[in-house]
């Protein structure tokens, strides 16, 4: 199972923090601690590096909303000129075109319920009590 990047630079700091504090002269695999020290710099760089990006993207991200926040403003000021101009107007081509419902399309908004016709053996709880008894 792969060590998470976590772990890994847990690991090379617990090594970084023993051999310093323990052994801070003494040579290990052919390396100095200063050597050590130098060698695992960057995987501390990389983290610095990707800290930085993503404090840039959440930047970016808000900007992102700000920005979208003026495009729909902008694009609704379009939509309600198409909408007043009376060659084109909420019952045209264009206004469909733009993602919207043409006014004639539109349903009222009234809804006709239907009554069901329920019996007694249509009804869950009957049907359920009428298995149960065995019928």
């Amino acid at each position: 199972m792969p060590i998470s990047s976590k772990d890994a630079l847990v690991r090379v700091d617990n090594v970084t923090q023993a051999w310093s504090k323990l052994r801070p002269g003494k040579s290990f695999a052919g390396l100095t601690n200063e050597q050590y020290l130098v060698a695992i710099k960057p995987s501390h760089d990389i983290r610095a590096e990707i800290a930085e990006a993503e404090l840039r993207l959440q930047s970016a991200l808000a900007r992102r909303v700000t920005i979208d926040e003026t495009s729909l403003k902008v694009a609704q000021r379009v939509v309600n000129a198409v909408k007043a101009d009376p060659e084109e107007g909420d019952d045209g081509e264009l206004y469909v075109a733009m993602g919207f419902v043409r006014r004639r399309d539109r349903k009222t908004g009234l809804t006709q319920r239907k009554r069901e016709v329920r019996t007694a053996d249509a009804h869950p709880r009957n049907g359920a009590q009428k298995e149960a008894a065995g019928q």
